[in-house]
């Protein structure tokens, strides 16, 4: 018996129905892998003043930082496709596991965008600065002596940092407080040292347009506007 029109609009519909994962398949390859981008200041780029400059905020968030967003995500497109959409701190950790032709750039460009990230987000205006207190305090009076001492052995890690770099205050895996400094936009989760808690990026663009060569004038007036809270946070943190 010849199929009717109505019988041939229900064997289409169901041929329709009897494949929706091609549907599915073709949809999903529509859908771009997550790329990384560049994260907002969690102030006005003059909020720091006059410890850090406005026009240094906007030159060093808004091009060198967008730099390294840029940067990461081609390289990661381009030589490390398989790794688009991993966690940063998965990356970093893990740098030998990417192409070798990838590395490089990663290490670069992902350092520089974790750093700067990590940056932004442990400064705050001067007037809500305030002071270690607390666990905090108890640990850097542990390791260092006193706060003072603290500050001092770590802005001596800052200024003699050679080149570019960081200086670093980690939480070591067994629960104590350590300085350290590390080149270029290298940093703790490279080489599992612990985890961060405070690090200064002593970069020339970090500072020359107000302090020119003075590195360690730029270190002093730093501390004014360091993020003590956010210290104590991730102290804290079990992670």
């Amino acid at each position: 018996m010849p199929l009717t029109r109505r019988d041939a609009l229900r064997a289409a519909a169901a041929g329709l129905a009897a494949a929706p994962t091609l549907f599915a398949v073709a949809r999903a390859e529509d859908k771009k892998a997550p790329e990384f981008s560049l994260p907002k200041l969690p102030y006005a780029a003059d909020a720091l003043e006059p410890s850090i400059d406005a026009l240094t905020m906007e030159t060093h968030h808004g091009k060198h930082h967008l730099a390294y967003v840029t940067n990461l995500n081609n390289a990661l497109k381009t030589d490390a496709p398989e790794f688009v959409g991993k966690p940063l701190e998965e990356l970093l950790a893990n740098l030998k596991k990417l192409p070798e032709k990838a590395q490089a750039a990663v290490r670069n460009n992902g350092g520089g965008h974790w750093n700067h990230t990590f940056f932004w987000d442990i400064m705050t205006p001067a007037a809500k600065s305030g002071a270690p207190s607390g666990d905090l305090l108890k640990a850097i009076e542990a390791s260092f002596k006193s706060v003072d001492d603290f500050k001092k052995s770590f802005s001596e890690a800052a200024v003699k940092r050679f080149g570019s770099g960081w200086a670093w205050l980690v939480k070591t895996p067994d629960g104590k407080l350590a300085i350290n400094s590390t080149p270029n936009q290298d940093n703790p989760l490279m080489d599992t040292s612990g985890t961060p808690l405070l690090g200064v990026d002593v970069w020339e663009h970090a500072y020359y347009l107000k302090y020119k060569n003075l590195r360690a004038k730029y270190v002093e007036e730093w501390w004014k506007v360091v993020n003590w809270d956010g210290v104590a946070a991730r102290f804290a943190s079990k992670k």
